[in-house]
This record gives C-alpha cells, sequence and structure tokens, in this order.
C-alpha cells in the first residue's frame, strides 16, 4: 500500500475562509442528504449533504477543524474561523464524512439517499419548482462588486 506521501489525492475541499483545507485519497462513496434535525441545526439548512471515506482516506492539509460532539454517537467537525461545516462522523465507526458543499468540485457527487425523512420540511419538496434568477439578474455593477467573493478559492 502506498504511503501518504506517494497517493495522490481524488478530490480535495475546505472551508469557506481558507483556513482549513483536505484531500480524500479515495474515491468517496454513499452520497446522502440528511434530514435529521440535528444535521439541519448543524447546516443552518432544510438538509445535510454528505459523502465519505474511510478515516486513513481523509487527509488534513491545512488546519484542522473545530470539534462538536452533536450526541454520544456523532462528531462533527467545523471551521472555527468561519462556521463552515465539514465533516460528520460516528465516532465508532472507520468511516468519516465530509459535507458535500465543502469540496472543490461538488458537482462530482450526486446523492443516492435520504436520511431523517421524518424530518424533512413540507417546503423541501417545492423547492424545484420555484422560479430561478441568476445572482446578476436585477444587481447593479457597483451592487456586483459589493458581491465580489472573499472565499477561498475552489483549490490549493
Amino acid at each position: 500500500m502506498p504511503s501518504e506521501e506517494t497517493r495522490s489525492a481524488v478530490m480535495t475541499g475546505g472551508c469557506q475562509c481558507g483556513a482549513v483545507r483536505y484531500a480524500l485519497m479515495s474515491e468517496p462513496t454513499h452520497a446522502s442528504i440528511c434530514h435529521c434535525r440535528m444535521c439541519q441545526k448543524a447546516f443552518g439548512n432544510y438538509f445535510a449533504p454528505l459523502t465519505g471515506v474511510p478515516r486513513k482516506d481523509l487527509v488534513w492539509t491545512k488546519g484542522r477543524p473545530g470539534i462538536f460532539r452533536s450526541s454520544e454517537a456523532v462528531e462533527r467537525g467545523f471551521c472555527r474561523d468561519c462556521g463552515t461545516p465539514l465533516t460528520f462522523s460516528y465516532v465508532e465507526r472507520n468511516r468519516i464524512t465530509v459535507s458535500i458543499g465543502s469540496l472543490d468540485e461538488p458537482g462530482r457527487v450526486t446523492p443516492e439517499i435520504q436520511y431523517g425523512i421524518e424530518s424533512r420540511l413540507p417546503a423541501f419538496e417545492k423547492l424545484h419548482t420555484l422560479p430561478g434568477e441568476r445572482t446578476e439578474d436585477g444587481a447593479s455593477p457597483e451592487q456586483l462588486q459589493k458581491m465580489a467573493s472573499r472565499q477561498h478559492p475552489d483549490h490549493d
């Protein structure tokens, strides 16, 4: 088996501000979204999109996440500087999941299953029917300039 120094990252990701970066050394599997109330609160959203690898295949390349033990069974990792949700793991399992949105190329991962559907919010079923507009629509050049991103780019 190759050492960490010789293995190549399959995917990379990190937080919004760039203080915490990681590499996945194997292809992530079992992509899901979780609607449980704990995940809703942890992500501040309707659901948490996650995909994972064996623990040995997640390598922290810059910084380390803060950890919050949201139950006796679960730890959640996040950036202490910007608050980005980064990981979810059952403490007694040899697998760790990362938030799909924290991946540099989140479009490479497609959720396969939904968990915690007893807490799925009613609006979730209608999101795809809402009208949409691009960020630039209706914004002046001055407003767009103020919206210029300060977040870390989607790469190292």
